[in-house]
Parts: structure tokens; C-alpha cells; sequence
């Protein structure tokens, strides 16, 4: 009998638990109902199947509280191994992958099958979902990126559709979005996904920015995760690039949320996509568990 008691006192803690959650989130729900949120994620999140599912769940969970996500993705690693075994040479410069006709072709059919596995599982899991993939989505104008090295077709945005982005949101629809452009010739562009991110949600006046990565966010010592800034304004950027602690693969990541928050994106965020839901942590507590990245103090400034 005592057993029993027992059990049913710690159903009755595990529930209260569950409901202590729901009543942190649901200002959160409030005040982000009917607002935008892009969210961008790739590489390791795209091919890791627990999680991927964990970041198609939180983006479902978003959908159905009222918020319009639009998701924007890569395929890195996917793009680099197809290239591999298609024989064809994996060369970078300055970070941009170098883009010929034969990696081109490469880069937008994985990216193709990658969108297309993204919205069959956003469908599955009770979303309407529609999928923009270069001159099938005719979507993202671009033009060839000015550069003094010649990396081939690697495009900048020139242009976006938001009418028919407005459109979709409206109709309760998740864009799901691949990094390419097409020019006013017809030409195809690779983007960069962090770069397509950050001007999409400027040109949907997003809520916010949120990019998914494979660390924690930024920090002050790259081997210390307890260095990890929580809230860091544009002005505080300024002393971390000068100091060097924003360098590497985080630079165009954080270039791309200085760029959305300048031009009027509430907060961008920059989280770790291994962590298991990570996105409505982030999103749904007070202290969320990435970098925010916002315009000056007088924004909400959460717990550390």
C-alpha cells in the first residue's frame, strides 16, 4: 500500500514538474504569437537522425502555438561527401566553398534532397510545409559575390519574395528554404545559409533570428564552456572581434546576426543544435542555454 502511495506521489511531482514548464513558457507563447522566427540549421543537425527529428519536433511545437517559423538549411557535410565520392575536389577559400559547374550541380541536389526530406518530416508530423530549392523555388534573387579570389558561382541575395513568403505564413505554411539564388539571367548561386538566414528575416521584419551550430555560442575561451556569454550586445561585439575571440567558423555566424539586429530583428540567437530541443529552450525559458545576440541594453536582458 505504502509502495503505491509512493508511486502516485511521484506521478503527482513529475506532472507538477511538466506543468511548472508550460506556466515559464506561456508568456513566451504570448508574446511571440503570430511573430516570425527564422531558423537556420545544417551540417551535423541534417544528418544526425535524433537530431533532426528533436528540431522538426520544437519547430512543430512553435507551429502549433501560433508562432511562424521559417526554416532556411544547409547540407555541408552531406554536399562535401557527395562531391567526394562523385570524384570531384573539395576546395575552400577563406571559408567559401569554391562552386565550378560540376560542384553547382552537386550542391543543388543535395540541397534538393535535403529540403525534401525536411518538409516530407515537418509534414509527417502534422505541418503544411512547402520547400524552396534554387529555380524550382524561385524564391531568392542573387548575383555572382564580388571577391577578389575566383570561387565560381557563389552568389550574394540582390532580392526576396516576402509577398509570397507573407503569403504562406498566413495560410499556416512552413517555408523551408535552400541557400540558392537565381540571377536575373537565370543562373544558379550558392549562398551562404547563415548570410540567407539573417536577409530573410530582415525582409520578414522576424521576431527573431535563431541559428543552430554545433557549439554552445559565443565564448570569451573556446575550451571553457563555463565562458559561455549569455547576452551580448552590438556594442559588446565590437571589443570581441577586436579581441579576437569571435574568429573562424563563428565569424560569418555572428556577422549574419550583427547584420539582422542592426537592420531591426528583435534578438538573434546563436545555440548548440546537439542539444536535445535546444530551440524551444532557448525560445521558451528565462535563461535559455546559447548566445542572444541583441541591439543595446534596453532590449530584455534574461537571467545568467
Amino acid at each position: 500500500m505504502e509502495t503505491g502511495k509512493l508511486v502516485i506521489e511521484d506521478m503527482i511531482k513529475e506532472a507538477s514538474k511538466k506543468v511548472d514548464i508550460l506556466i515559464e513558457a506561456l508568456p513566451y507563447i504570448r508574446e511571440f504569437y503570430k511573430k516570425v522566427v527564422v531558423i537556420k540549421y545544417g551540417g551535423s543537425a541534417v544528418e544526425q537522425l535524433e537530431l533532426n527529428r528533436s528540431i522538426l519536433d520544437d519547430i512543430t511545437f512553435m507551429n502549433h502555438v501560433g508562432i511562424h517559423p521559417v526554416v532556411v538549411h544547409g547540407a555541408g557535410p552531406f554536399i562535401t561527401k557527395r562531391m567526394k565520392d562523385a570524384g570531384v575536389e573539395v576546395k575552400f577559400v577563406n571559408g567559401i566553398r569554391v562552386t565550378d559547374e560540376k560542384t553547382l550541380d552537386i550542391v543543388n541536389d543535395a540541397l534538393a534532397e535535403v529540403n525534401k526530406d525536411i518538409v516530407r518530416e515537418l509534414k509527417a508530423k502534422g505541418n503544411e510545409a512547402k520547400g524552396f530549392v534554387g529555380k524550382n523555388g524561385e524564391l531568392i534573387a542573387a548575383k555572382r559575390k564580388n571577391l577578389n579570389a575566383d570561387v565560381g558561382y557563389v552568389g550574394e541575395v540582390t532580392g526576396f519574395d516576402s509577398k509570397l513568403m507573407y503569403s504562406l505564413l498566413h495560410s499556416k505554411m512552413i517555408p523551408v528554404i535552400a541557400p540558392l539564388g537565381v540571377g536575373e539571367d537565370g543562373q544558379l548561386y550558392n549562398l551562404n545559409a547563415d548570410t540567407v538566414a539573417a536577409e530573410i528575416s530582415v525582409a520578414m521584419q522576424a521576431e527573431k533570428l535563431v541559428l543552430l551550430t554545433n557549439v554552445r555560442g559565443i565564448m570569451k575561451d573556446v575550451d571553457d564552456p563555463e565562458s559561455l556569454l549569455s547576452t551580448v550586445t552590438l556594442e559588446d561585439l565590437k571589443n570581441l572581434f577586436e579581441n579576437r575571440v569571435v574568429r573562424g567558423g563563428m565569424q560569418p555566424k555572428v556577422e549574419a546576426c550583427r547584420f539582422a539586429a542592426v537592420r531591426g530583428v528583435h534578438k538573434t540567437h546563436i545555440i548548440d543544435a546537439q542539444i536535445l530541443h535546444a530551440l524551444l529552450i532557448e525560445i521558451y525559458t528565462d535563461q535559455g542555454i546559447g548566445t542572444q545576440i541583441i541591439k543595446d541594453n534596453k532590449k530584455i536582458v534574461r537571467e545568467s
